[in-house]
């Protein structure tokens, strides 16, 4: 079995890789999490692909609206950067995602597994499952393959 890839927000081949913009335009949820004083200041989260996340106090849980129970932490600053809140609760993502396939990291082994460093912590993913997205801060963090195919459209 081969060692895993070990991608970093600042690793130069993100340099090399093709990253072309994306644009969602589907709804969200978005919740603060805001917890008591008395209570843990940061909370784990499961993703549906077993990476665990974590959220700290102010940071927003965003999840697609049909996917209430697939949340993910967004730091509050690039939240408010790159969502446009639409109504109580609800949200736009109005910036474009940039993407690029995991694969092309990989040389094309869509087997290999790849341990890509997020703001949240983290995640080990397969090549082939997955593209590599990059924010507005140089952040990185693994955008499953299907959700780019199912509601993301290349921006013009």
């Amino acid at each position: 079995m081969k060692e895993p890839v070990v991608l970093l927000p600042n690793d130069p081949i993100l340099n090399s890789l093709n990253f072309k913009p994306y644009r969602n335009m589907s709804l969200r949820r978005a919740v603060p999490f805001i917890p008591e004083d008395n209570q843990p200041q940061t909370m784990e989260i499961i993703t549906p692909w077993g990476s665990k996340l974590t959220a700290k106090k102010g940071d927003l849980l965003v999840s697609e609206l049909d996917k209430p129970n697939d949340v993910w932490p967004i730091d509050a600053c690039i939240f408010d950067e790159t969502y446009l809140i639409t109504a109580p609760g609800v949200c736009v993502k109005r910036a474009v995602t940039l993407l690029a396939p995991l694969i092309d990291v990989t040389d094309g082994d869509e087997d290999q597994v790849v341990v890509v460093h997020t703001l949240e912590g983290a995640e080990t993913v397969r090549s082939g499952d997955f593209f590599l997205a990059k924010g507005v801060k140089g952040e990185i963090w693994p955008y499953p393959k299907k959700k780019v195919e199912e509601i993301m459209k290349p921006a013009s």
